[in-house]
C-alpha cells in the first residue's frame, strides 16, 4: 500500500547500482519509475570495481595513514593516492576539508558509524534476489576472503583495523595464515606472498552481470529506462519536478532521485547540497591467470583489489583526485601491475584486457549524502566512495523509505545531505 505522502512517478537519475537499487525499492512500494542516465546501464563507477560485499572492509576512507604519505608521493602517479597539482579551487575546498577529518579521533568515530551498519548492506542485496526470476546473477560467497602480505609487519596494519572495528561495535571474523597456507588456498599466489589473513563472511559480485541483471529486473517489474539522456537541470514546480534533458527533452514527475554519482553536486546545489563530491578515480583491467582464484584477492599495503570474474580476473586499485571527465592514465594502469606482479605467479601482464578508469564519488568526512534535500521533491543519495556497491541497495532502500514517509533506519543520520 502506497503511503499519502508517496509521489506516484519519480524519476531516478543514473543508471548505476544507486540509481537502479533506488528503482527497485520504489517499485517496492508501487512506484512508478523512470530511470535516465547519460551513458548506458553501469557505465560509470558501478562497471569496473571490485565487487566487493565486505563488512570487515567497509571503512573510512579518510584515515590517519593517508597524511603519512607526504606531498612527494602523492603527486607521484605510481602512488597508490594520486593527486595531479591543480589550481582547481573544488579540489583544493576538498583537500582541505579531507585533511581536517583524517585525524585518530574523527577516522576512530567513522569506525563507529560504518560499524553500526554491520551487514545490512548484504541483508539489501537479499532482498533484492529473493523472489525475483529475473534476478539471474547472484551474490557469491567468499569463503573465506583473502588478504595478502610481503610480510607479517605489514599484515599489522590491518589487524589494527580490525581490532578497532571490533572496539567500535562491528564485528569481524579472521584468522591469521602463513605464505604457504595462502598459497594453498589460492595457488596463483607467488613467492611475494608472504603473510595472509582469511576473513569470513564476506560476499563479492560479478559487476558487469549483476548489474544488467538488476536493471533487467527493474524493466521488467514496470520501469521505463532511458540511455543517452543528460540531465542539465531540475526544477521543483511546487507541486512536483520538471527533469531537463539534453535536446529539450523533458520529464514530469512528482519527485526526483539524483545518483549521479562525482556528477551529484552540479544539479544538488541549488537545493541545499553543499559539500564537496569529488571524484575519487579507480583504475582496473582483467588478466587470465594460468590458475584462476576463486575468491576475492586483497593486497592492503598495495591497494590492489583482485576478483574473479568468470573467466578472467579482474585487478583494481588506486585513488586519483581528479577531473571525472579526464581520460584514462596509462600511468596508473602501470602502477597497479608493478604493484602486483610480484603477488602472482602464471600471469603474463601484458595481456591485459578492460583497462577501465571511473570516477568513485568521495565526500571530505568519507559519509554519503543520502535523503532529501531543501525540497521535498528532490532527494540525492551518493558520495560512497568506494563503497558504492557495497552500500548501493541499502542506500536506495533509505532513499525509497524517506520518499514514501516512511521510517529511515537509524544509520541514515549520519548522511543527511544538507549537513
Amino acid at each position: 500500500m502506497v503511503s499519502a505522502k508517496a509521489p506516484e512517478h519519480v524519476v531516478v537519475v543514473g543508471a548505476g547500482i544507486i540509481g537502479l537499487s533506488t528503482a527497485w525499492y520504489l517499485q517496492e512500494r508501487g512506484i512508478q519509475v523512470t530511470v535516465v542516465d547519460r551513458g548506458e546501464v553501469a557505465s560509470g563507477s558501478s562497471w569496473g570495481n571490485a565487487g566487493w560485499l565486505t563488512p570487515a572492509l567497509t571503512l573510512p576512507l579518510s584515515e590517519p595513514a593517508v597524511l603519512s604519505y607526504g606531498l612527494k608521493a602523492m603527486i607521484d602517479p605510481a602512488s597508490p593516492l594520486y593527486i595531479p597539482l591543480s589550481a582547481d579551487p573544488t579540489l583544493l575546498k576538498f583537500l582541505l576539508g579531507f585533511a581536517r577529518n583524517c585525524t585518530p579521533a574523527k577516522w576512530r568515530s567513522a569506525m563507529g558509524v560504518f560499524a553500526e551498519l554491520g551487514r545490512t548492506g548484504i541483508d539489501a542485496f537479499d532482498e533484492i534476489a529473493t523472489g525475483n526470476p529475473t534476478m539471474t546473477e547472484e551474490t557469491h560467497v567468499a569463503d573465506p576472503f583473502l588478504a595478502g602480505f610481503a610480510s607479517k609487519e605489514a599484515r599489522e596494519a590491518l589487524v589494527k583495523e580490525f581490532h578497532v572495528i571490533r572496539e567500535t561495535g562491528g564485528e569481524v571474523d579472521f584468522s591469521l595464515i602463513t605464505g604457504d597456507q595462502i598459497r594453498e588456498l589460492e595457488p596463483t599466489l607467488g613467492a611475494g606472498v608472504a603473510a595472509g589473513i582469511e576473513i569470513r563472511n564476506q560476499r563479492f559480485i560479478n559487476p558487469p552481470a549483476f548489474m544488467h541483471s538488476l536493471a533487467d529486473t527493474v524493466v521488467a517489474r514496470g520501469a521505463t529506462l532511458i540511455s543517452a539522456f543528460t540531465v542539465f537541470d531540475i526544477r521543483d514546480t511546487g507541486s512536483g519536478v520538471d527533469v531537463i534533458g539534453s535536446e529539450g527533452r523533458l520529464i514530469k514527475a512528482d519527485a526526483v532521485v539524483l545518483a549521479t554519482g562525482a556528477w551529484l553536486g552540479t544539479l544538488a546545489r541549488k537545493f541545499g547540497v553543499k559539500r564537496v563530491v569529488q571524484a575519487g578515480r579507480g583504475y582496473s583491467f582483467t588478466v587470465v591467470p594460468e590458475t584462476m582464484p576463486t575468491r576475492p584477492i586483497y593486497f592492503p599495503a598495495q591497494r590492489v583489489a583482485c576478483t574473479p570474474l568468470g573467466d578472467r580476473l579482474r585487478v583494481a586499485g588506486m585513488m586519483e583526485f581528479r577531473n571525472a571527465d579526464a581520460p584514462l592514465d596509462p600511468r596508473r594502469i602501470k602502477a597497479i601491475v608493478e604493484a602486483a606482479s610480484p603477488m602472482f605467479t602464471g600471469i603474463n601482464w601484458e595481456e591485459r584486457s578492460e583497462e577501465w578508469v571511473g570516477s568513485r564519488p568521495c565526500t571530505t568526512d568519507g559519509f554519503p549524502l543520502v535523503g532529501a534535500t531543501r525540497s521535498p521533491r528532490v532527494h540525492v543519495a551518493g558520495g560512497h566512495g568506494m563503497w558504492g556497491i557495497a552500500l548501493g541497495p541499502l542506500t536506495g532502500k533509505m532513499v525509497a523509505a524517506g520518499l514514501t514517509g516512511q521510517p529511515m533506519p537509524a544509520s541514515q543520520r549520519h548522511f543527511n545531505p544538507l549537513r
